[in-house]
């Protein structure tokens, strides 16, 4: 096989990959006139370039969280100015892992009291950067490097062990029939925070609405409220109303000389 064929093959499977969401390493096979063996060569050498994560017997693309970013974007700040001014003083909350529920952190400066459970170091290390620290605690677990988070079983008994006011929980997709979605397997630890807070809420940007992703997270009846950027359809809002599902739409903040 020429280089140059493997270099089409490959672009190939990255197109369909972002088309679908994931692909088995068979279906690739058979749509590339191909062996296994070399499709299993093919998602190994995309995944050391950084251009896909495997998955049980085939591939799906690098999340859109694992992306690198100079800093969060207007809409992600927007949508976290929104989710934490539903905290009060005093509250004892769970976030989960993402760069949506990142966002989250800067404002929560001005928060007094809170206690805060994650499996992200990323939003731990936010955490103690805050001048009025909140009481951090860790769900521990098993460490998953792609998603730089504690997950599976030993942090789901932790979890368990507490309760909270409200849990801040991130979204790969939103699934306007079904729920949220996500491309990571281990979805056990997100439905635990769910089941140990009061109240659910859930963070993504309204141009994740309809994309396919494999895993479903959350379904809407374990949804209490939405919040995303002002881009969501009225009728996707109203839908989600009608389900019970509180929405709240951010409106990101102009930038300078607009």
């Amino acid at each position: 096989m020429s280089k140059r064929n493997t270099q089409q093959r490959r672009h190939g499977i990255m197109s369909l990959l972002n088309e679908t969401g994931e692909a088995s390493v068979e279906d690739l096979a058979r749509r590339f006139e191909t062996s296994e063996v070399t499709i299993r060569k093919d998602l190994t050498a995309m995944e050391n370039h950084g251009l896909l994560l495997r998955r049980r017997g085939g591939a799906i693309p690098v999340p859109r969280e694992l992306v690198v970013e100079d800093g969060p974007s207007e809409v992600k700040r927007a949508i976290g100015r929104a989710a934490a001014a539903l905290i009060p003083d005093h509250h004892r909350i769970v976030i989960d892992y993402g760069r949506t529920t990142a966002a989250m952190i800067p404002e929560l400066e001005s928060k007094r009291g809170l206690v805060v459970m994650t499996n992200s170091l990323h939003v731990a290390n936010a955490l103690r950067e805050l001048e009025n620290e909140p009481t951090l605690l860790m769900t521990g677990g098993t460490w998953d490097p792609h998603f730089e988070a504690f997950q599976g079983k030993v942090a789901e008994q932790v979890l368990r062990d507490y309760d909270f006011d409200r849990a801040f929980i991130g979204a790969d997709g939103i699934d306007l029939e079904r729920g949220t979605c996500t491309f990571n397997e281990q979805i056990g630890l997100s439905r635990v925070m769910a089941e140990v807070a009061r109240e659910v809420v859930v963070l993504a940007e309204s141009s994740k609405v309809g994309r396919r992703i494999p895993n479903q997270e959350l379904s809407w009846s374990q949804v209490d409220v939405l919040v995303t950027d002002s881009g969501l359809e009225e009728s996707a809002q109203e839908k989600l109303k009608d389900m019970g599902v509180r929405v709240i739409c951010a409106s990101p903040k102009p930038v300078a000389g607009d």
